[in-house]
């Protein structure tokens, strides 16, 4: 489990996987100066809510993750989570779509 840690005072667990692909969606984002929400579901030790986060260029961000290896890039997440990061409701975390041969195919052209 990795740790999306926010201004310093919010830490949030999530999958090394998940991370390294919001890492390179809020990177996009902040790198254009372009500020967000951020939303995903509550872990159901926590109270199984929704937690939102403004995200903004200035804020501290650390993602620091359990495991030594980079996790695979799943092309079609990153497209899905950018979409959604680029909608008025901001990024949601949405669930990883299956991947077809197809999708392995069209990533590697």
């Amino acid at each position: 489990m990795g740790k999306l840690t926010y201004d310093s005072t919010l830490g949030v667990d999530f999958d090394d996987r998940v991370l390294a692909h919001l890492q390179l969606v809020i990177g996009a984002k902040l790198r254009r100066g372009e500020s967000f929400y951020f939303s995903w579901r509550d872990d159901p030790a926590i109270g199984d809510g929704r937690s939102t986060i403004w995200m903004h260029p200035r804020v501290s961000l650390v993602f620091k993750y359990a495991g030594g290896r980079q996790p695979s890039i799943n092309r079609i997440w990153v497209d899905a989570l950018m979409s959604t990061a680029n909608s008025p409701g901001g990024l949601v975390l949405v669930p990883e779509p299956e991947r077809t041969e197809n999708d392995h195919n069209r990533e590697h052209e």
